[in-house]
């Protein structure tokens, strides 16, 4: 996919007219881009228009307006767009109550190194995370992992082909394995689209 672009984006005054179908856009969109892995932990991949939504909300909450303002949002923005071999995610560990949270964050260190993707007949992708800074220290892992999925040609043909799609972690404290739904299958294919295999 391509990095977006000033040109991709809209100014304030057209984003205020767009904002409400833009927005409900982007939701039904995002709703076939979520794995939920365990009750306490989800996948959400990112992809042009998730980022793009991002930059506008953010251009829009900051009153950004300014030409090397938008580009450095720009900057820090696009490189969590897909590049054609690879999935990016937000990976949240969701715990509403908060004694519970900080308990499981405790428990639950490096468990972003633990989170993978397979494709049937393929071996197990993990995650490379955080490669902007660490996010797990001795006493707790973040919330809030950012994930890159590197994926081999073997890995992309059998997708392309129809195989099924699983995800999983194997950290102890919080192991899972599922199957990823074909709706999510085919809207994370489409990611790869523009990669020669």
């Amino acid at each position: 996919m391509k990095p977006l672009t000033r040109d991709d984006l809209y100014s304030l005054e057209a984003y205020a007219d767009a904002r409400a179908d833009f927005r409900h856009r982007v939701i039904e969109h995002k709703k076939h881009r979520q794995v939920r892995l365990h009750p306490n932990a989800a996948l959400y991949f990112e992809d042009r228009l998730t980022i793009q939504y991002q930059i506008q909300e953010m251009l829009r909450v900051e009153r950004i307006f300014e030409r090397a303002a938008i580009q450095e949002e720009l900057d820090a923005y696009n490189p969590l767009i897909p590049d054609g071999s690879n999935w990016k995610a937000t990976f949240m560990l969701e715990y509403p109550d908060v004694d519970e949270r900080r308990r499981e964050l405790a428990r639950l260190g490096g468990i972003e190194h633990k989170v993978w993707v397979q494709v049937e007949g393929c071996g197990r992708i993990r995650a490379i995370a955080n490669e902007d800074m660490e996010r797990t220290t001795d006493d707790k892992t973040a919330a809030v992992h950012f994930m890159r999925f590197e994926l081999d040609a073997a890995s992309i043909a059998a997708l392309r082909t129809g195989s099924a799609l699983h995800m999983g972690i194997e950290h102890p404290g919080l192991p899972c394995d599922i199957a990823v739904p074909e709706v999510t299958r085919q809207a994370l294919l489409h990611d790869l689209a523009d990669h020669v295999a």
